[in-house]
């Protein structure tokens, strides 16, 4: 399939965005032929426009994709800037202001990654009127309730008292200003289990590429809504309400998160049906922050670049 030749620099398709007074980031990709299928990607925590970049690129050789920036997250200004908290449920009617102003009566792929799958679920869970605008509803490694994850009930304890510690303004703060300190993510940070998990097998020249990115990305985390959505999310039942609509899910085989046959289980009460892409052979959760457009390829499967090529 013949591609078009596109910019190695996600700063040249970024713009600015302002929905409800939050300003912050949206990147658009154009179709790589006229009429060809639009793209929008919903990235879930710890996240970036430019973390996604290399998954961007690849999906760009099939479709246009669009990736706009979370409230909280990116960068972008949080809710608690104009007096509201940063929930998912703010989180999903702020992505469906974004449908509506962006899509309209136009048809899109809807992707959402982990997060951003849960986000895009109560989306449509409170606006059932924009299922009509949704090509394709595609999930990578998403998840839909608390019992998806395959934590200890120690380590999902210590998370969720954390995270309720941490969601307050002046912890907040302090968490901000001094945990996040970059020498203390480098010295503490880095020796996390999840730390270790996101490290392993990486080459000596690539750590410090790493280490800085990792870095970045919790400076364009805002402490509260981080916080406020573990919360949430490790509390979560998205199974109140149905989605008129079959679900695309890319699993993976050995995620630390999540129970890959629970999480289809739950899928199936949610949604319409439910359609495997592929089970990926991935030692973690997510392609690595730094994963290039090669490197991010492997998260892409074969059916969905199939499908992504169809008009």
């Amino acid at each position: 399939m013949a591609t078009k030749k596109t910019s190695d620099k996600p700063a040249d398709y970024i713009q600015p965005l302002n929905i409800n007074g939050l300003e912050g980031r949206v990147l658009h990709m154009p179709a790589p032929k006229p009429g060809g299928r639009e793209v929008l990607f919903v990235y879930g925590h710890h996240s970036s426009l430019e973390r996604w970049w290399g998954v961007a690129k690849f999906i760009n050789r099939y479709a246009a994709v669009t990736m706009p920036d979370l409230p909280g997250f990116g960068g972008m200004d949080s809710f608690y800037k104009i007096g509201e908290e940063g929930t998912i449920d703010n989180l999903a009617d702020y992505l469906a202001a974004f449908v509506k102003m962006r899509y309209k009566r136009r048809k899109v792929v809807v992707v959402g990654m982990s997060l951003g799958f849960v986000v895009a679920t109560r989306m449509l869970q409170r606006n059932p009127s924009l299922t009509k605008n949704v090509d394709m509803l595609v999930s990578f490694a998403g998840f839909a309730h608390r019992d998806d994850f395959t934590f200890s009930k120690w380590r999902k304890s210590f998370y969720i008292h954390g995270a309720r510690l941490f969601s307050h303004r002046v912890p907040a703060a302090i968490f901000r200003y001094v945990g996040l300190h970059p020498w203390i993510l480098r010295t503490v940070y880095t020796k996390t289990h999840n730390a270790r998990e996101k490290f392993e097998g990486v080459v000596d020249e690539e750590l410090e590429e790493l280490i800085k990115f990792e870095i970045g990305l919790w400076h364009g985390n805002e402490v509260r809504t981080y916080m406020k959505t573990t919360t949430e999310f490790l509390d979560l039942d998205n199974c109140t309400k149905q989605v008129d609509l079959p679900v695309y899910h890319i699993g993976v085989r050995a995620d630390r998160y999540f129970s890959n046959d629970r999480v289809e289980q739950h899928f199936r009460i949610i949604f319409n049906d439910f359609i495997l892409l592929t089970m990926l052979e991935m030692g973690n959760h997510a392609p690595s922050v730094i994963a290039d457009e090669k490197a991010a390829s492997v998260f892409i499967p074969p059916k969905l670049r199939r499908l992504l090529a169809r008009r």
